[in-house]
């Protein structure tokens, strides 16, 4: 699934620290982002990989350094323009539907941007995720992987240059799996759309990314394209991580 990434930094991280209560959890030198390409972070749990993700979304700034995003600076003391933050969309593992209809949930986002006439629009993202036919259909009653199609549309009627995917097939089947790689791959190839992917799986990570993050106890270990990565990884622990060994 892989193709060559784009050379246009959309985010930049500098030097970009987060702490809580005094604890560092994310501590990382430089890190870019392309325009256009799927970027793969994989790592342990409590590696850091969704508090970049919270970065990323501008749900909460660095305590040190910046995050640079259209060359916009993101940092303590300083916000992200409304305009720019609204690039952005994030769908997490476990997805929140309202308890409402399918149609309602995913028109949910439209209508907090005071957009309401929206049904052709709706319509059109729940086509685009297999759901076009459960519109109606009470959220409360789906599957796991409808459920997580449904939040995957809500992002994709917002339209994003951005999402960011938390991960997005945890305690899926392989079918809804399969389903949500194809709508992650065709969202990147025919809207060009940037996608950052944290997931567990470094073989979800080797079929969709062109590039890989290997975050570890909050610093970033290694990036490199996805055949480097997993093939010839400089780093002795981005090798064991590989291998599947446990890295800690």
């Amino acid at each position: 699934m892989n193709r060559p990434q784009r050379n246009e930094a959309l985010y930049r991280l500098e030097r970009v620290a987060k702490e809580y209560n005094s604890r560092r959890v994310l501590d990382i030198e430089h890190l870019e982002i392309f325009r256009g390409e799927i970027f793969a972070l994989v790592g342990p749990s409590g590696a850091g990989k969704s508090t970049l993700l919270r970065l990323a979304n501008f749900l909460e700034p660095p305590t040190y350094g910046g995050l640079y995003f259209h060359n916009q600076e993101f940092a303590p003391g300083k916000e992200m323009p409304l305009h720019l933050r609204r690039r952005v969309t994030t769908v997490f593992q476990r997805p929140m539907l309202l308890s409402r209809s399918v149609r309602a949930n995913v028109r949910f986002g439209l209508e907090l941007r005071n957009e309401h006439n929206s049904e052709e629009k709706v319509q059109a993202a729940l086509e685009e995720v297999g759901l076009g036919g459960m519109a109606d259909q009470k959220a409360r009653t789906l599957s796991g992987g409808e459920a997580q199609r449904v939040a995957l549309a809500r992002a994709l009627v917002l339209q994003p240059e951005v999402l960011l995917l938390d991960e997005p097939t945890a305690n899926l089947d392989p079918y809804n799996v399969a389903l949500i790689e194809e709508i992650i791959f065709k969202l990147n190839q025919q809207h060009h759309t940037t996608l950052v992917l944290v997931t567990h799986n470094v073989f979800q990570a080797k079929r969709l990314a062109q590039r890989v993050g290997f975050l570890l106890e909050g610093r970033l270990i290694e990036t490199a394209n996805t055949e480097d990565f997993f093939t010839q990884p400089s780093d002795v622990r981005t090798a064991a991580f590989v291998r599947g060994e446990m890295v800690y």
